[in-house]
């Protein structure tokens, strides 16, 4: 049997690195998202994930074999968090079911499995880094986990395999999304550099001291790849990071580095970017005619609110990848270099000056 994709959430930083690397390596492949972009050698499909009658109208005559779920809903509440991203688990899964296809889901969650949901995060009893896949979960609840539950009873149910995937703050390139670091900095970097403000590190001593991690979407997608296609892979749950470890009292220079300016020294405090970009729609829309970018709708391109949630935790965040290694998978990704290609791509893109 060929091999046909369901990428979930295919306009997103993940989905759109998935659907890439699936149609280079010759997959037939599906995107669905609520606004689904044209993507060459994608067949584009629009649907709501709480709306099942949209997707079973959207995935009549669909047969897939393999489902890569990469997509989540930000709700108020935790508990909002597990009603509406369970539901939308459990509604695509359903949806599949009359087609009899599916051989094995990807589910991508990430470093909240281990440092709690946003009401909870990095509080409390947590475990030891470098966080490792047979930690427990934490006695607290928290969609991930809801979701992941889904996808097992659905396996169990249907029988097709599984697969869990678990990166720390992801590195890519798309415009809407709502977590997005590294568009976040570039954008905060470009304003520094064309009204003269000192660019600061917003978070807390211990990550600028700290060792960390992160995980380029183009990683993580090597990951999907090859765990829906490597069967001692099948019914497990991945870290997934770049595989190199830095501090962002290094990284932070790096980054002004790209973009011409000088870094501020860091004091100590936490200044977060929420608080100083809090103004900054107005100068975006100004650098924007200035250059001819494609978005001067600030809000389209920043997450503040999550990357001051990753670095002004308190503490120490690494992530081991031995359970992959083992097993085989030796994908590697310098993570400055990820930062960059993010940015020059975002330049190629008129996203930033």
């Amino acid at each position: 049997m060929g091999n046909h994709a369901l990428v979930v959430g295919a306009s997103g930083i993940v989905g759109g690195a998935v659907t890439d690397l699936l149609v280079e390596q010759g997959w037939t492949v599906a995107g669905l998202a609520r606004k689904p972009q044209a993507r060459e050698g994608v067949t584009a499909l629009a649907a709501d994930l709480l709306d099942p009658a949209s997707l079973a109208q959207a995935l009549a005559g669909q047969a897939p074999t393999h489902v890569f779920i990469t997509t989540w809903s930000r709700q108020a509440t935790e508990a909002e968090n597990i009603k509406v991203n369970a539901a939308m688990v459990r509604n695509l899964l359903q949806a599949l079911r009359p087609a009899g296809s599916v051989r094995h889901v990807a589910l991508v969650t990430g470093l909240k499995h281990y440092l709690g949901p946003f009401e909870a995060y990095g509080k409390g009893t947590l475990p030891q880094t470098p966080f490792r896949e047979e930690q427990p979960r934490l006695d607290v609840e928290n969609f991930y986990y809801a979701q992941e539950d889904e996808v097992f009873a659905a396996a169990a149910r249907d029988g097709f395999t599984w697969s869990v995937h678990r990166p720390h703050t992801i590195t890519g390139v798309a415009v809407g999304n709502a977590m997005n670091m590294a568009t976040t900095l570039a954008v905060y970097a470009s304003v520094c550099r064309h009204t003269g403000r000192p660019f600061r590190f917003p978070g807390s001593a211990v990550q600028w001291n700290s060792l960390t991690d992160m995980t380029d979407s183009h990683q993580l997608a090597r990951q999907l790849l090859w765990a829906a296609t490597t069967p001692k892979a099948a019914n497990e749950a991945f870290n997934i990071v770049n595989g190199d470890v830095f501090r962002w009292s290094w990284m932070w220079s790096r980054l002004a580095d790209w973009f011409g300016i000088e870094p501020a020294p860091f004091d100590g405090t936490v200044q977060p970017l929420e608080q100083q970009m809090a103004n900054d729609a107005s100068v975006w829309q100004e650098i924007a005619q200035q250059h001819g970018l494609a978005e001067a709708n600030i809000d389209r391109l920043i997450s503040p609110w999550h990357t001051d949630a990753d670095l002004g935790r308190p503490i120490e965040v690494v992530t081991d990848m031995s359970k992959s290694r083992r097993l085989g998978f030796l994908a590697y990704q310098p993570s400055d270099d990820a930062f960059f290609q993010v940015f020059e791509r975002l330049r190629s893109l008129k996203l930033i000056p």
